[in-house]
Order: structure tokens, then sequence, then C-alpha cells
């Protein structure tokens, strides 16, 4: 049963970007060969159909990343999102020895894991019962992007070891390593599967998911990694986020060329990420909705921020242009379907909340059929 709730006027208003601060700068441009080549050492010869290309992906954050400040700035989302998922981590009451972050980003879950809540026993509580967390993210300058101590104590707060590792490739030795917390593990060759079972008792991802491209597989893999009885829980991207956006730019194009070119990502739908946890495995799943709605200025505003995040569009087939006369058209019918009455725009972002656990005997199960002893006829 899925629950859908919408971010409430408090919410939004909380996450309004705030407008002062300078525009994206502009980054080197790489040579085409360059980029060409750093991209072609993500794609290897998987026996799954690759929507997303993730060298690209890789170099959209690193660069995203060298911008710190700004950066930083347009982490509102993301550590909205990680506040929610430590409030949903608090009600879990047990000891999570190795905590892995999925997709860790610069360290929003660890920064929220550590700051101040309404009660004020949650921080030092989830301090208490959380042993080792690795955070592992594909770009290094991003993962170490809030690495000092002095600056963020949730470096000190926390025992964190940092991997950079292609979350779609997450099994190899430099994992085995941080999770077992044994250097001398493994040497540099790739590792047997089976030295990762039962190595993390939680598996916690945050807006990271969405880019992933064999999600069956991967959810596989994270299963194998934890321990019996151990949780898996996400937030991602998926449904109709950013809808405004989407439906604007194809109407724009319809109306200037007579074609529709796939100027954002396509994201998985609710149905279809309970169904693969069913697949993979896990069991006592959760699958829930909230829609995050965010006012911007103007459509250009929004699609800054996007790429600031690291957030770009990074499909093998998409075009790398948009005409400017397309971009005019788009915002002006951004503005009249979907603009606020003060004039911003509104961008929704659909969270998909997931969770689900490793099967253990010691897990609920329901009675065998025909054991009930009250009729449903006689209660109604």
């Amino acid at each position: 049963m899925f629950a859908r709730t919408r971010a409430t006027a408090a919410a939004a208003r909380r996450l309004r970007p705030a407008w002062s601060r300078p525009a994206v700068r502009a980054q080197p441009t790489r040579a085409l060969s360059q980029t060409v080549a750093a991209a072609a050492a993500y794609e290897p010869n998987a026996n799954f159909m690759q929507v997303f290309n993730r060298g690209v992906k890789r170099i959209q954050r690193d660069r995203a990343a060298v911008d710190v400040e700004t950066s930083r700035e347009v982490d509102y989302l993301r550590d909205e999102i990680a506040d929610r998922l430590v409030d949903r981590l608090l009600l879990i009451s047990r000891q999570h020895d190795v905590l892995l972050d999925f997709g860790s980003g610069a360290g929003a879950l660890e920064r929220a894991m550590m700051s101040d809540r309404e009660d004020p026993t949650a921080k030092e509580d989830l301090q208490r019962r959380t042993g080792r967390v690795v955070m592992a993210e594909m770009s290094e300058k991003l993962l170490y992007r809030d690495a000092d101590p002095d600056q963020f104590p949730f470096n000190r707060e926390l025992d964190i070891t940092r991997v950079r590792v292609d979350e779609e490739n997450l099994l190899t030795a430099d994992v085995l390593r941080a999770v077992t917390g044994d250097p001398g593990v493994v040497g540099d060759e790739r590792p047997a599967d089976a030295l990762f079972e039962n190595t993390v008792n939680a598996v916690v991802s945050n807006l990271s998911m969405h880019w992933v491209n064999d999600l069956p597989g991967v959810l596989r893999k994270i299963k194998h990694m934890l321990v019996p009885d151990g949780i898996f829980m996400a937030a991602m991207l998926g449904g109709d986020s950013l809808y405004e956006l989407r439906t604007s730019l194809q109407l724009a194009e319809m109306e200037r060329d007579g074609r529709i070119a796939p100027r954002l990502s396509p994201l998985a739908d609710v149905k279809d990420m309970g169904g693969l946890l069913q697949q993979a495995g896990y069991n006592l799943i959760t699958v829930d909705v909230d829609d995050v709605i965010v006012s911007y200025p103007d459509m250009f505003a929004l699609m800054r921020d996007l790429q600031a995040m690291g957030e770009s569009n990074s499909v093998f087939v998409r075009p790398h242009v948009i005409p400017r006369d397309v971009l005019l058209a788009a915002q002006a019918i951004y503005s009249a379907m979907h603009g606020n009455e003060d004039g911003t725009l509104p961008a929704t972002f659909r969270i998909i909340y997931l969770a689900g656990w490793k099967p253990a005997p010691t897990q609920p199960k329901p009675l065998e059929r025909g054991s009930a002893d009250v009729s449903l006829k006689d209660v109604l």
C-alpha cells in the first residue's frame, strides 16, 4: 500500500533556495577526446541495458564539486531528504555496527545524523548505535568536499571511511576493506563475491539510485552484503519528478522543431521499485512517496541548480545543446501552465522511499492459511 503525501507549505518554504547567491560559474571545457575517454572507463560490457552514461555522470559530479560554495548551496534538496531518512532510521532501535552510505555524495546523511533534533537524546542515541560508516561515492571530488573535521564536525563524531567506487560495481577490494575494517583482507585483485556476504548491518542511499542502470543487480548485491535481518533504506527521485520542466520542454520542441528529444532522464515508478525489491528477495517491503515542491524565480534558475547539483541529463542518446528559441518558448510555457501567483515557478521532486529487510528466521511471518480463530464475516 503506497502512502502518497505532499510536502506542506512550510516544507516548501524551507526548501526555497537563496537566490542572492552568485550564478553557477562555468567550468573549463575539456577536449571531447578527454571526455569520451573518461566516460568509456565507466562503460563495462554488461549484460543489462545501459541507459545512463556513468562516466559522464562522474564528470558532471566532479565539475559540480569544483565550485565548492555553489555546490554546498544547492544541497538543499539532498539535505532535506537526508533529514527525513534519519527520522526513519531513528525508528529502528538496533545496533548498526557497519552502515554503508550508498552514493553518499559529500555526506548529507552523516551531517543529518549528527545534527540537533527535536528530541535532545536522538543525536547521542544514533551516535551510540552506529559503528563504522562507509561512504561510497563515484566522484572523488564530491566525496572529499566536506571531509575537513574542523569545518564539519560529523567527521569527528562518526567513524567514517570514504571509498571512491562506481556504485554499480560495488563489490570491489576497496569496499571490502572498508566494510570489514581489515586492510589486509584482500589484495588488489577483485575479491570473490562470497567475501562480501553478511558484512554490513544497514545500507542507506540518499538520492543516488535514480542514476543506476542495473537496479535489479544492485539490489541483489546490497542484499548479499547485508547481515540476516539487516535493512536497506533508500530515497530516490522517480515517477513524475520535474514534470513541469519536462512538459514545458516537450511542448516547446514540438512547436519549434516538430519533434521531442530526451532532455530529461527517465525515472523509475513506484510500482517498479516495489516489484524490484520483491524480485531481489527482500522481506517486509515498504514503499511510499512524497512530493517536495521547490519554487524558483524562472526555469533557468532551476536548470542552473540542477547542473550545480550534478544532476544534469546523462542518458547515452541525448542532445548536447538546447536551441535558444526552444529555451525561451519553454520558459513562457512553464510560466503559463505551471506558474505560481507570485510569479515564481514550482518544480516538483517526487521522492520514492524504499525499505526492505534481508530474510532471517527471526522475522515475523504470516500465519498458516486456515489458522485464524475469528471469522471476518462475524466481525463485519
